[in-house]
């Protein structure tokens, strides 16, 4: 894999996910959230770690002064009430190369009011990357720390008395991390800002997208692992590579129409393909690559 796909795409999840509970008449008021983290693979032929520190995850409820909390939330800043639900609060360090493809961390697992969330704060620090060649890089997290990255919603996401709800944060690796130098060459990375950026999908609304990406050996099928797979509309562009054994997963992707395509280094890239993403479902799409061919010549002057 070419060096010069370091930034292509990395995403960090924050995962609301869904388990349904039984809908009874004794706690209308309060419906489960759970919170988990998860990524995309980062590109890894420069980088081993790239570590984050969430210290608290926070939501606003739209409209709260309709609603009756069994504990009154203040405003640290003012000390008035406040529509922000605190959803965790404790410090969770991880190394967001190791959630990839469908992997997770729980954040938080509580009930919360019922109502419609449409932002979320989240708390970062201790954000540092660390290179294969044993470099390291400590990063100022701008307001982040002091208020939070602030994350709407859009549509708003409603919490029904005794169920589940679900939320996705996208945590853009790629747009977030940002190399000082010339990242296409080997030891040309001398540094990264950090810039968050970060969107939300309400997965009620939301499908992923799954598959294996291979060649054909001797006919049978070998996974080509660090394929690039990307998912494009008129609107938004989302990436990932693929594992060990050739396989990928990109969650979060809101229901419609899309094309995607896979490539990597040595083969030929793939036709584009159409794909409907459905709600709360996976659409599998498999590819299979054909290598390159190398020139006459080439194999002359390589001897092989």
């Amino acid at each position: 894999m070419k060096t010069n796909h370091f930034f292509l795409l990395a995403c960090t999840f924050l995962l609301l996910t869904y388990s349904c509970t039984e809908n009874t008449n004794d706690n209308l008021e309060m419906g489960r959230l759970k919170v988990v983290m998860t990524d995309a693979p980062f590109p890894f032929d420069q980088v081993s770690e790239a570590n984050v520190t969430v210290f608290k995850i926070d939501a606003r409820l739209k409209d709260s002064g309709e609603i009756e909390l069994d504990t009154e939330v203040t405003d640290e800043d003012s000390g008035q009430n406040s529509p922000f639900v605190v959803l965790m609060e404790e410090e969770i360090s991880m190394n967001l190369l190791e959630l990839t493809n469908g992997n997770t961390e729980t954040m938080a697992n509580l009930d919360v009011p019922v109502g419609t969330y449409d932002l979320v704060r989240v708390y970062v620090k201790g954000v540092n990357v660390v290179l294969r060649n044993g470099n390291t890089y400590e990063l100022k997290v701008p307001s982040g720390e002091q208020t939070g990255i602030k994350v709407f919603i859009t549509p708003g996401l409603t919490v029904v008395g005794g169920l589940s709800s679900d939320l996705l944060l996208d945590f853009d690796v790629s747009r977030s991390f940002i190399a000082k130098g010339n990242p296409r060459v080997e030891g040309g990375i001398k540094g990264f800002n950090f810039k968050p950026v970060i969107k939300a999908c309400n997965i009620s609304v939301a499908g992923t997208l799954a598959g294996n990406v291979s060649t054909l050996v001797e006919e049978s099928l070998v996974g080509l692992e660090g394929a690039q797979v990307k998912v494009f509309n008129e609107t938004d562009t989302t990436a990932t590579f693929t594992d060990l054994d050739g396989n990928y997963m990109i969650m979060g992707l809101t229901a419609g129409a899309y094309r995607s395509v896979a490539e990597v280094d040595g083969y030929l890239g793939s036709d584009t393909m159409d794909i409907q993403i459905n709600v709360a479902n996976k659409t599998v799409l498999d590819f299979t690559l054909e290598e390159e061919e190398v020139p006459a010549e080439t194999t002359a002057l390589t001897g092989m």
